[in-house]
């Protein structure tokens, strides 16, 4: 749905793969499981999800992370748990009337080897799973990119990318970046000598002409200044409207028109 290159480097369209099948990890998330799911069964989606992202990642603190969903399965949530994180559960997507699918797209932390799932929710209740192992450590700790005064005066800037024009009643996708440092509270500040305090984007809302689109939580886990690729349904006319809110009660808004051609 939202893109068609390559696999990005670690794939799976089940729930298992080569790596992360040990009994450890096997027992990490019964706990999991037990604690974002109580006792609900979890199925394994089969073919009907995937996840693509790197078999080793290149920077362990932005690590891209696909997730692929067969229409069919009309998921009305989806969640992202990396298993080894401090904070697992990265976060849980509910998509609204206005989504053209369940497919995402962002970029998240991680901090040693670990499985990433994907569990979605579909509209009758089930839970169906994906999984991929991800070699990276570190990302949770590592120093931002940008310099804090940078940072703190692009606080909460929102931008969101769309194609010039798109047609009405078929699927566009559209990328969401948000200007953050979401510090994870696990940073050291080497002027300072002390840890950085928490403070990330916890909640986002998509609507495009009043309709949701998604509603996301989110946690540190997720990397600085998110970036979310997703697709909607255009109406003839209508704007796409963000608002975020971050850990010290901050609200960040931003509406973009959006050009329609023609419905096909």
């Amino acid at each position: 749905m939202l893109v068609t290159t390559p696999v990005l480097g670690a794939t799976t369209a089940a729930g298992g793969t080569a790596d992360g099948g040990t009994a450890e990890d096997a027992a990490r998330w019964d706990l999991l499981h037990d604690l974002y799911f109580k006792d609900r069964p979890v199925e394994d989606a089969g073919d009907r999800m995937r996840i693509d992202a790197p078999a080793r990642a290149y920077d362990a603190a932005l690590v891209p992370v696909r997730v692929e969903v067969e229409p069919s399965l009309h998921l009305k949530s989806l969640s992202l748990i990396i298993d080894n994180n401090p904070v697992p559960l990265a976060a849980t997507v509910r998509f609204g009337p206005a989504s053209a699918g369940n497919s995402i797209e962002t970029r998240v932390r991680v901090n040693e080897y670990t499985n990433v799932r994907a569990v979605g929710e579909t509209a009758d209740g089930r839970l169906m799973m994906t999984r991929v192992f991800v070699k990276a450590a570190g990302g949770c700790s590592a120093p931002a990119v940008k310099d804090p005064q940078e940072a703190l005066a692009r606080l909460g800037r929102i931008k969101v990318n769309l194609p010039d024009t798109v047609m009405a009643g078929s699927p566009a996708t559209a990328q969401l970046l948000i200007s953050h440092p979401n510090s994870s509270g696990l940073q050291f500040d080497q002027v300072s000598r002390t840890y950085i305090p928490a403070h990330y984007i916890r909640s986002i809302a998509i609507r495009y002409g009043g309709q949701p689109v998604l509603d996301i939580d989110t946690d540190i886990s997720i990397s600085e200044d998110p970036n979310i690729r997703f697709s909607f349904v255009p109406g003839t006319g209508g704007s796409l409207e963000v608002v975020a809110q971050d850990t010290k009660g901050a609200t960040f808004t931003r509406t973009v028109p959006v050009k329609t051609g023609p419905a096909l």
